[in-house]
């Protein structure tokens, strides 16, 4: 059961403490993930695999001819990991690299979220019948 001390002061607005994030940190406890990392993972689903390797050659080439390409690299090293295991997850299921699960180990996730990832990304992969074999 939960204690409150009120003779101890209440942290102050402009301590970083807010409830959306509190609320973020609960769901995220709950869930596996938090709010900004489902959306991660719906976004990948528009991304294809090219997005997975690095530029090569022909992609130099192209940018020299046509102009800078979209980039789909994200700047947080876990969110790119959660971003690439995603991207695996809704073309391939669960038959998706072990170099990316650990990598997705590596960037702090848990087993468990590892698990909710494919789990969900499965369920939803079966309601869009048309898009994955």
């Amino acid at each position: 059961m939960a204690y409150i001390d009120f003779a101890q002061p209440l942290p102050a607005v402009g301590d970083g403490i807010s409830l959306p994030a509190i609320r973020d940190r609960i769901k995220a406890v709950a869930t596996g993930f938090s709010s900004m990392e489902w959306q991660i993972v719906r976004l990948a689903q528009t991304d294809g695999l090219a997005s997975l390797r690095e530029p090569g050659r022909w992609s130099r080439f192209k940018t020299l001819l046509f102009g800078p390409q979209p980039h789909f690299k994200l700047a947080d090293t876990k969110l790119e990991a959660l971003r690439r295991l995603a991207v695996e997850a809704w073309h391939e299921g669960f038959a998706v690299r072990p170099s990316a699960i650990r990598d997705f180990r590596e960037a702090g996730f848990s087993e468990g979220q590892l698990e909710t990832l494919l789990s969900a990304v499965t369920a939803a992969r079966r309601t869009i019948k048309g898009k994955y074999p």
